[in-house]
């Protein structure tokens, strides 16, 4: 897929927003997806910290370049990616309705230097390290990225004396934990609608997305039929939030819908999750050691970790790493656990889906052959929805007829098409088997789970008669 690149979108800021003085205390980078990105002075000082550029160490994809080689692309670039956006959503607000928002160089500012910083506090592996190593570790914890982007922040200005507005600084930890269970509250009821750019919690619209869903597709090879310049240059602000019009509605839904695909085929890809399983086994059994999870309590450490932690556990020469340093071999050589099955939960199951377990496929066996050890199975639930869980995205937006309309409305899905789904979310459970001779065995009792619990054999594949073995 080739990039899009609007000549309009790749222009530096009008100049009452950025002085001679600023121009010169600037820089261009050239980026492949939106071409050139203007990175203002503030930004930079920013982006030269050794905090800021540790994002060039985190593969944006996590681990997704071992299935797709070209997924190499960082969290840096997302960021720049992300700032670039979120800089253009407001000036086109302010462009087309800047005297009655009252849209000002401090609300640009923020904006931006929220999107350039949402994700300075992302773990290792994508999102591997909060939802599935953390956990396991540090049972009971509600600790998240954004929070940690939020501390990252502070840390950051602090370090390296950065002088900037503190009630700028206020707002943009608000933008970054908008989305979260755990939103600030707001300074400020007025403008916001400059929430919604970002992080938007309220119906996951947001530029977050519009740079990822690109990114993520140029990377993968796949193709990306959704675009997100139609939508920053039809926006508009209806009673404090930004509202579309209505014959974008589909633009919209192609955005959910790309982002949903993405997840099925890419970000979900079985051979991905089965190594994605191996790391978190890995981390795990190394955290004794290296006390790993230790780096969340304190920015000042916490910057220091990054996806290299695999190159550290693969090359250490200490018998507490063995089992460890195994598991990461085994991935460079491609002896993965192995895939046994999946199933789709069935529909009218969802709502009331509890996660599956090892333990569940394990008490699942009958009598008969080798017994199975919950250390042999690794299980992985999988959800793919449309942001919002099993409710539809689009009943949260509100869109406009024409420009000069005065009223907002919802647009119900049957009022656009017949075509478009019903059901918002997909569980899917896998099964794999930690060691190849076991594979037999686990499907069995995968397939009896199954029979156990809906009474047929949830699975679209039979198991497959031989699956390939090493020594």
């Amino acid at each position: 897929m080739g990039a899009y690149c609007n000549s309009d979108i790749s222009m530096a800021p009008s100049n009452d927003v950025v002085s001679t003085r600023d121009f010169r205390l600037s820089k261009y980078v050239h980026d492949n997806v939106h071409g050139n990105i203007y990175l203002d002075p503030l930004s930079l000082k920013f982006i030269d910290t050794e905090q800021f550029q540790r994002l060039r160490e985190l593969k944006q994809l996590g681990l997704t370049n071992m299935v797709y080689p070209g997924a190499v692309h960082s969290r840096f670039e997302h960021s720049l990616g992300v700032y670039w956006l979120a800089g253009q959503s407001v000036e086109k607000l302010k462009s087309y309705q800047g005297m009655e928002l009252g849209i000002d160089r401090f609300d640009i500012q923020t904006v931006k230097l929220a999107g350039l910083v949402h994700d300075v506090g992302h773990g290792p592996f994508s999102h591997l390290f909060e939802r599935e190593f953390l956990p396991q570790v540090n049972s009971g914890s509600n600790w998240s990225h954004e929070q940690m982007s939020v501390n990252m922040v502070d840390y950051i200005v602090d370090e390296h004396n950065i002088e900037v507005d503190p009630g700028m600084m206020k707002r943009v930890k608000e933008m970054i934990l908008a989305s979260t269970e755990f939103p600030l509250p707001r300074s400020s009821s007025e403008k916001s609608f400059l929430y919604d750019i970002v992080a938007n919690g309220r119906n996951g619209i947001d530029v977050d997305k519009f740079d990822y869903i690109v990114r993520d597709c140029r990377a993968c090879g796949v193709g990306c039929n959704f675009e997100f310049q139609r939508l920053l240059e039809t926006m508009r602000v209806m009673d404090n939030e930004i509202c579309y019009r209505a014959k974008d509605y589909l633009t919209i839904h192609k955005l959910f819908a790309t982002r949903a695909d993405l997840y099925r085929t890419v970000y979900t890809h079985p051979k991905v999750k089965a190594m994605e399983l191996m790391v978190v086994d890995a981390l795990v059994q190394a955290n004794s050691y290296l006390d790993i999870s230790s780096h969340i309590l304190n920015p000042s450490e916490y910057w220091k970790l990054d996806d290299t932690i695999l190159k550290t556990i693969e090359t250490a020469p200490v018998q507490e790493l063995k089992e460890a340093r195994e598991l990461i071999l085994r991935i460079r050589r491609r002896k993965l656990y192995q895939f046994c099955n999946e199933y789709a939960v069935p529909k009218d199951k969802v709502d009331n889906f509890k996660k599956v377990t090892a333990q569940d496929i394990v008490c699942s066996q009958k009598n008969g052959g080798v017994t199975l050890k919950e250390e042999d199975v690794a299980v992985c639930n999988v959800k793919i929805d449309l942001t919002r869980g099993k409710h539809n995205p689009l009943e949260s937006i509100n869109f406009f007829k024409d420009y000069e309309s005065t009223e907002k409305f919802t647009i119900p899905d049957d009022r656009i098409s017949h075509l478009l789904p019903t059901s918002y979310q997909d569980m899917i459970v896998r099964v794999y088997s930690k060691k190849p001779e076991l594979v037999d065995a686990i499907s069995e009792a995968f397939e009896n789970f199954q029979l156990k619990t809906y009474g047929i054999k949830a699975q679209v594949h039979s198991t497959p008669s031989k699956k390939r073995r090493y020594d």
